[in-house]
């Protein structure tokens, strides 16, 4: 990768999403917690959320990432709260499109991650850009479990 396109991918706008991402933390009694690990670069997200209604009503999270997962998590972040486990879903999957296969950019509330279309050329960062949105879905996915049994 040369430096001009480190420096273009690092754009102003994904370094002032890193710098500020919404709901970091952690919730007291959340409905499920995740943690998912990027074995490539080794960046880590810890999801905490509540459900009630198919609705996310809370949601935190500990993110520990490049600038680029960062940024993806500042979307989550500022997204996420009032939406269904099916838009989280749809928002994973259009990510992973667009990063893999220059697919559409993610629905509202989620079109945030239209900032991280030129991270497509660089497969090793997708994973990290995926954590916080995966992490997500896969809480939802055991809340509904758990609400279920």
């Amino acid at each position: 990768m040369a430096e001009s396109d480190l420096i273009k991918l690092y754009s102003g706008r994904i370094l002032e999403l890193a710098a500020d991402i919404p709901r970091l933390g952690r919730l007291d009694t959340p409905d499920a917690t995740i943690k998912k690990r990027s074995p490539l670069c080794g960046s880590t997200v810890v999801v905490d959320l509540v459900m009630q209604d198919g609705k996310v009503t809370a949601f935190a999270q500990d993110v520990k990432a490049c600038a680029l997962g960062q940024a993806a998590a500042a979307v989550v972040g500022g997204a996420i709260v009032g939406s269904s486990e099916a838009q989280i879903l749809a928002a994973r999957d259009s990510l992973r499109a667009m990063l893999k296969a220059d697919g559409p950019t993610p629905a509202a509330p989620f079109d945030g991650f239209e900032v991280l279309r030129p991270a497509a050329a660089y497969k090793n960062r997708h994973a990290s850009i995926l954590l916080s949105i995966e992490a997500a879905a896969e809480a939802c996915a055991k809340v509904r479990e758990t609400h279920s049994a």
